[in-house]
């Protein structure tokens, strides 16, 4: 849905992070949290900047699931499977992402 710049590297919590988004994440969102037309939104978006989504919020969805508010794809479910932890990095990644794309 989006371009996103992938940075040249990403710092150790970001390549965990990366690899759990992936096996996780992506089949929803997709490569590199770019989203995916009907499917689900991009994380690489100025809506998921820091100060609107909070790590926090992130946390709260992979762990409840999250009503659709901002897009038109539908209530997002709990991912299972993941941890805390889990997400810590996946957030590390996605804003990492969100940093080379000019999102702070």
């Amino acid at each position: 849905m989006v371009q996103v710049v992938v940075p040249e590297t990403f710092s150790e919590n970001a390549m965990i992070g990366q690899v759990a988004f992936e096996a996780k994440c992506a089949v929803c969102h997709g490569a590199n949290a770019a989203g995916q037309d009907g499917v689900a939104p991009p994380l690489v978006h100025k809506i998921y900047e820091p100060s609107h989504h909070g790590d926090a919020a992130f946390l709260l969805a992979a762990k409840n699931g999250v009503r659709a508010h901002h897009w038109r794809f539908g209530n997002m479910p709990a991912v299972e499977g993941v941890t805390d932890g889990d997400v810590k990095m996946i957030i590390a990644y996605v804003r990492e992402l969100q940093r080379a794309n000019g999102i702070n």
